[in-house]
């Protein structure tokens, strides 16, 4: 079985954070994995507070996992201070695993800010030039290239321009755009757009993430950037189409719809 690790902030109310990418491994088959860098208490309404890790202890969490279970696969997610940055920074460098995929996650679906402001240049000079894949949304993606986004060719841009600063590959994402929902990805050499119909839903808690650790499950199963991006884009589209209305806030997708639909096949017991 291929397995995956995610790097990134939990959320008690289980949409986003680490529960989410635990889902979306599971989704695809993919033992997950997790070292937790902050405990949010959110849920679909707001942030009520954070409590980072310390950095010592998240060294060990990764630590742990790598020198028993390497994986094929790295995702990592919200990382809220400069000094969690440079811990994962450093031991990315030292264990260089295959498939990393940064979700540079910066404010909650709520609006809460999720990383301290003066994180972004070390997330720029740290983090960025060891993704393999960076998915930002476009507010993330005028934050870290000072551009206004406001067109698809404005998306190729920002992609192009953030693969200057060292990324594998980037995939702007357009939820916050109107129209249908386009992606822009660029892999250091093509553009290639992936658009889906926009679907009419307030419930759109942790798509980023589950975006994100979808193209990581992907990557880890092996496909192709281009594969990895379009699957996680049909995946994470289901996921919204069928999201859950539960509580009072923005509900969270449905990370198992077709588990939940179809149930589990029939198990044959092995003799």
């Amino acid at each position: 079985m291929k397995t995956a690790l995610t790097i990134a902030g939990s959320d008690c109310s289980g949409g986003a954070g680490v529960q989410a990418d635990l889902k979306t491994f599971s989704a695809h088959g993919v033992f997950g994995m997790s070292a937790i860098v902050s405990v949010v208490a959110e849920n679909t309404c707001r942030v009520i507070d954070i409590q980072n890790i310390t950095p010592d202890m998240i060294a060990k969490q990764i630590d742990a996992v790598f020198e028993d279970i390497p994986p094929d696969a790295v995702k990592v997610g919200m990382l809220s201070s400069p000094a969690c940055m440079e811990t994962v920074a450093a031991k990315l460098r030292e264990y260089a695993p295959c498939n990393v995929v940064v979700d540079p996650v910066m404010v909650a679906k709520n609006g809460c800010p999720l990383m301290e402001p003066a994180a972004v240049e070390t997330l720029a000079a740290q983090i960025l030039p060891l993704a393999d894949v960076l998915t930002p949304n476009i507010p993330e993606a005028e934050r870290l290239t000072s551009l206004t986004i406001r067109t698809t060719a404005d998306m190729e841009r920002a992609a192009k321009q953030i693969h200057h600063m060292g990324c594998g590959a980037e995939v702007v994402k357009g939820g916050h755009a109107a129209g249908n929902a386009l992606d822009v990805l660029y892999d250091g050499k093509a553009l290639y757009h992936f658009e889906t119909e926009r679907i009419p839903t307030k419930n759109t808690h942790g798509t980023g993430c589950t975006f994100s650790s979808a193209i990581a499950s992907q990557l880890a199963l092996g496909a192709t950037c281009e594969e990895a991006v379009r699957q996680a884009k049909a995946y994470v589209t289901t996921a919204i189409h069928h999201a859950l209305a539960i509580g009072k806030g923005c509900g969270p997708t449905h990370h198992f719809y077709n588990l939940y639909k179809y149930g589990l096949r029939e198990m044959e017991v092995a003799e």
